[in-house]
């Protein structure tokens, strides 16, 4: 089981006509809608409303084969997005947070202490009590459980940059992958170039470091190689959850190939995994809001990761 924790909440998708559609989100629900259609077994771990679109959320998730059992349920309403997008299909977005679900997350139910894998990030690194939440659960894993961490950050939900970056480096300190976005890389650590501070990730002990760059490619970079790996030219409709499926794929595609943590050293698996992963990536954003692809519409090489070709 892997579990996927952090927020999920309604993205308000603003066009640039100004039609607006309600699209169901957040970052680590992407990521747990994408393990659970690419057929991993997988559990969402955070708070979701028992209003009209958190009903809507949680079935989406068991819609989609993520196990319900480790999803808090709250009578506070949905977590609100503004995504507005620009002419290129890119978001920008704004947050209505206060006295809502997401950030409720006060405890962790027994269905996660014991998982394979955990994928945590975006706000579920910044909202109280939710973070203090997560982190704690984090610092409490077994040392054999891979972490995945996406910061995913939100600028305009961060009150303090600089307790803010203190704390994403403390929870590095269990991470064994980093994904981060070029943009991340840049608010992180605005005095260095995004390979630098990747760079200096894993200088830290992170055993590998994912940094994307979009259309521009990612960047694989462990303790004693990087790669950049190439994207295919696509017809973009928008990038909502396009990093959010690339992170639930790479970690899938990880696990079905029966590699773990200490095989985090072989670069050449984690090119194999990162391509795969871009894969993932480019079909959602092909597609209007986060909405990533089953297996079977995905090139052979998901049908038998463990081959690792």
């Amino acid at each position: 089981m892997i579990v996927v924790a952090g927020e999920a909440l309604v993205d308000l998708v603003i066009n640039p006509d100004g039609s607006v559609a309600a699209k169901l989100g957040g970052g680590p629900y992407n990521v747990a809608r994408t393990i659970g259609r690419l057929g991993r077994a997988v559990s969402f771990l955070g708070a979701v409303s028992t209003d009209r679109f958190g009903e809507q959320l949680f079935a989406h998730l068991c819609d989609d084969g993520v196990n319900p059992d480790a999803t808090v349920r709250t009578d506070l309403p949905t977590t609100l997005a503004a995504a507005e997008l620009d002419e290129s299909g890119s978001a920008a977005y704004h947050f209505y947070l206060q006295g809502t679900s997401s950030p409720a997350l006060d405890h962790v139910p027994a269905a996660a202490v014991a998982p394979e894998a955990v994928h945590a990030g975006t706000l579920g690194l910044v909202l109280e009590p939710m973070a203090t939440t997560l982190i704690g659960y984090l610092a409490g894993l077994p040392a054999n459980v891979v972490v995945m961490i996406d910061p995913n950050c939100r600028s305009k939900v961060i009150p303090d940059h600089d307790a803010y970056t203190r704390r994403i480096d403390d929870v590095y300190a269990r991470a064994d992958i980093v994904k981060i976005s070029s943009d991340d890389a840049e608010y992180l650590a605005p005095h260095l170039q995004p390979i630098d501070y990747a760079r200096s990730v894993v200088e830290r002990g992170v055993p590998l470091v994912l940094l994307t760059g979009g259309g521009a490619g990612t960047w694989v970079i462990g303790s004693d190689a990087q790669t950049e790996v190439p994207t295919t030219r696509i017809e973009v409709v928008d990038t909502i959850g396009a990093g959010d499926s690339f992170g639930g794929a790479f970690l899938t595609w990880w696990l079905d190939a029966r590699l773990g943590r200490d095989d985090l050293s072989d670069h050449a698996a984690a090119v194999l995994a990162t391509s795969a992963a871009q894969e993932v990536a480019a079909f959602t954003c092909q597609q209007a809001g986060a909405e990533p692809p089953r297996r079977e519409q995905l090139s052979p090489r998901w049908q038998h990761p463990s081959r690792l070709t």
